[in-house]
């Protein structure tokens, strides 16, 4: 069965011959948490700070909070990419991140090589990848062009091939960085009731959104990050009141 559990989970990101305090604030705003330095002049990034967090079957955790609030850092944690610096994680089930589609693409190939490429990354063998190419080729809508380098795509083509291919499998749990709109209003319809669908058959929901019409539609608790912690959690609602009063 689906479970998460995260105990006390901290993740660091030293950063070696950091001088200066631009290059501290530049570092800062693009990961966000709390910045520190020692004397031997090593920038430590703290990312996430002692983590605790419970999630079951039937669970849909909306996550809410500015921008370098650790949002994006925890859903890492929560794929796999990311390993706590103290503390630890423990995920049971198939994991699958939407947070970036495109990853390991390559633009040089064509798009029927990048089905095997990125079913590499979702999981999929090489015969798993190729035998799902037809299917692919129908959701995208690209027919031919699976057989034209990939950098002669609009990138339109590119998202249609890359979220074809990164929803193929439904997953026991998904994680989502904000609900994904590709292409045109058509596709964008038939691309979003996929989303739904794997949303509605994932065991556990996690989803980071800005949206709160969205986080209360499809989740059942939440929490608030701020600088790395654990501000708040209770009901979407509940969590969404404690953002707003946080200004």
């Amino acid at each position: 069965m689906a479970s998460i559990v995260l105990s006390n989970a901290s993740v660091e990101f030293p950063i070696y011959n950091a001088r200066g305090r631009s290059l501290r604030a530049d570092i800062f705003r693009r990961v966000g948490g709390n910045v520190a330095s020692d004397s031997h002049d090593i920038v430590k990034i703290s990312a996430l700070k002692n983590i605790n967090l419970s999630l079951n079957a039937g669970d849909r955790l909306a996550i809410v909070g500015h921008n370098g609030a650790g949002k994006s850092t925890l859903l890492r944690v929560l794929s796999g990419a990311y390993e706590p610096s103290s503390g630890f994680a423990s995920i049971a089930g198939k994991v699958q991140s939407l947070l970036d589609i495109t990853m390991g693409m390559d633009a040089e190939l064509t798009g029927a090589e990048n089905i095997v490429l990125r079913g590499a990354f979702v999981g999929m063998s090489i015969k798993e990848s190729r035998q799902a190419t037809a299917e692919i080729a129908e959701f995208s809508e690209l027919g031919e062009y699976l057989d034209l380098p990939m950098r002669t795509y609009s990138s339109g083509m590119v998202l249609r091939l890359a979220f074809a291919i990164s929803t193929l499998r439904f997953p026991d749990i998904l994680l989502l960085d904000e609900m994904i709109s590709v292409g045109d209003a058509a596709f964008a319809v038939k691309a979003k009731q996929r989303i739904e669908t794997m949303m509605n058959s994932a065991s556990i929901l996690v989803f980071a959104s800005h949206s709160p019409e969205a986080l209360l539609q499809y989740c059942n608790r939440g929490i608030l990050m701020q600088a790395g912690q654990i501000a708040a959690e209770g009901s979407v609602q509940e969590v969404l009141d404690a953002y707003a009063a946080s200004g």
